[in-house]
């Protein structure tokens, strides 16, 4: 279920993106951005500036191109801050690929870990076990094969990594916002246990 009327999705910023002559996938500056809500809360000036930079261009070409681009910051930081817990980064949905999908999210895991490593070593050893190990996984993620077959095993594996990604995320953003979102105790324990399951992350065949 949509938390916002008009939700916006991977193609759609990818299109965006395209008007300004870039083919990078949004999937990178998406995982800026949740670690950079996480971590930073940057202001939508401050993300419209880091969006323009990627894309070389001094602003967007036009309003709607903006409003867009500013739809993304406001939807990821709805989403994080929602008590419904249904954040979803922003990845190339099942139109694309298996191994395109594979390499949204390794771009995606890349730009959140770019700014997650930029925490000094106390800001990180006060995390709590859940979320350092969320953050370990993801150290893996960044490194993923992405030449694989789509068939079922992968398929099943790459939402398994991807939901690791997820709850990485909300993990960060709820540590670092105490008290958002607003959700009872036993949902924010569920939430440690399935970034704390003891088990590996699957790998990509």
């Amino acid at each position: 279920m949509s938390i916002i009327n008009d939700q916006l999705d991977f193609s759609t910023v990818a299109n965006v993106f395209l008007v300004h002559g870039s083919l990078q996938s949004p999937a990178f500056l998406d995982g800026r951005l949740c670690a950079e809500l996480g971590l930073q809360d940057i202001s939508a000036e401050g993300w419209l500036e880091e969006v323009c930079r990627a894309l070389n261009v001094e602003q967007p070409e036009s309003r709607d191109d903006a409003d867009v681009l500013l739809g993304w910051r406001r939807q990821t930081l709805d989403a994080l801050s929602a008590a419904e817990l249904n954040f979803e980064p922003m990845l190339p949905d099942e139109l694309f690929s298996l191994s395109e999908r594979a390499q949204g999210l390794k771009e995606w895991t890349q730009g959140f870990l770019e700014i997650v490593n930029e925490v000094d070593g106390e800001t990180y050893e006060n995390w709590s076990p859940p979320l350092r190990e969320a953050l370990e996984d993801l150290g893996t993620l960044s490194a993923i094969d992405v030449d694989i077959a789509d068939d079922p095993e992968n398929e099943n594996d790459l939402f398994a990594l991807t939901e690791h990604a997820r709850m990485a995320a909300m993990l960060l953003y709820t540590e670092q916002h105490p008290g958002e979102p607003q959700v009872e105790q036993v949902e924010a324990e569920d939430a440690d246990l399935a970034a704390n399951d003891g088990e590996t992350p699957p790998s990509l065949h």
